[in-house]
């Protein structure tokens, strides 16, 4: 077993939330110039390519399943968590995006109890219960401030939970590499209509952009995997959160967003919540939710 190394495994977890934001604000910029439908194309065509070297080595056999369903509940929900995510980064501040998209593993619970049966345990709804009351600060107590877009945003954290538990289902049986590769054929083919619809001439400035948006995936995935080889779920996972600082100094640095008070308090209640989610579903408990607890220690990279 490998010692564990605390400094090693946040470091990566910090670079894993630094990839993450400067990604989302990579597609915020050019997406004026590039529509989100082929910003999300261009994402998944890229991590096809990225996945080449690995389908050369392998045979046909190694991509046979019997679970394509559950891979297309995975590929397909994580295909929307993006494009939901994308197209609220055009419309509404960076930070409210990024963190829209961080209630995925608050939506964890409640996506187990509907799509997998499993009781999940009382102790799992308080936190929540709790980040749902910080993103209605975040949206404002008498929705003057709300649009569609927060709608839109807060769809990609709902998503997210569709994916992260769609994920943890099919590792049971099935290698990450094949779980990656229907994964991103499945969004690829996904965008294909979306795209071809909407399709317009490619800035030549936003080429480095789109190039760093679909490769982050990629990097994002071996960066938290390298976080967490070396330290454990309780020690990583926290520092996952530190995105939501980093997108909000980029919002800042970038297009002059600053949150008001009670989006700052809203930010807070649901940071507080997916810190208290990890540490409630980090104690030993029954196995009645097995993938409630373990799936709101991971990472949301996708």
């Amino acid at each position: 077993m490998q010692t564990e190394n605390i400094p090693k495994g946040v470091t990566y977890a910090l670079a894993t939330a630094i990839v993450a934001s400067t990604a989302g604000a990579a597609s915020k910029l050019i997406s004026g110039d590039v529509p989100v439908p082929v910003i999300v194309l261009a994402q998944y065509f890229i991590c096809l390519l990225l996945m080449l070297p690995w389908l050369l080595k392998r045979s046909a056999s190694s991509l046979k399943t019997e679970r394509l369903g559950a891979h297309l509940v995975r590929g397909i929900t994580g295909w929307l968590c993006f494009y939901a995510y994308y197209q609220a980064l055009a419309y509404i501040p960076l930070v409210e995006a990024t963190l829209l998209r961080n209630t995925g593993p608050l939506f964890v619970p409640l996506v187990v109890w509907l799509w997998l049966k499993f009781k999940v345990p009382g102790k799992s709804w308080g936190p929540m219960l709790l980040g749902f009351a910080g993103v209605l600060l975040i949206l404002k107590p008498d929705f003057e401030g709300i649009s569609i877009w927060h709608i839109v945003g807060l769809t990609s954290g709902l998503f997210l939970a569709f994916s992260m538990v769609g994920t943890r289902a099919l590792s049971s049986t099935e290698p990450s590499s094949r779980i990656m590769f229907f994964y991103f054929l499945i969004s690829f083919l996904c965008s294909l209509p979306m795209a071809f619809l909407s399709w317009k001439v490619i800035p030549l400035w936003t080429l480095p952009y789109l190039l760093y948006v679909g490769a982050s995936i990629c990097i994002t995935m071996w960066l938290y995997t390298q976080a967490y080889t070396w330290a454990r779920a309780s020690v990583v996972a926290p520092v996952n959160y530190c995105g939501v600082v980093f997108a909000g100094l980029l919002g800042w640095w970038g297009w002059g967003h600053i949150p008001d008070t009670l989006a700052f308090v809203g930010m807070a209640l649901v940071v507080a919540a997916g810190l208290l989610s990890i540490f409630v579903n980090s104690r030993p408990q029954k196995e009645t939710a097995p993938l409630a607890s373990d799936e709101q220690k991971r990472p949301s990279a996708t």
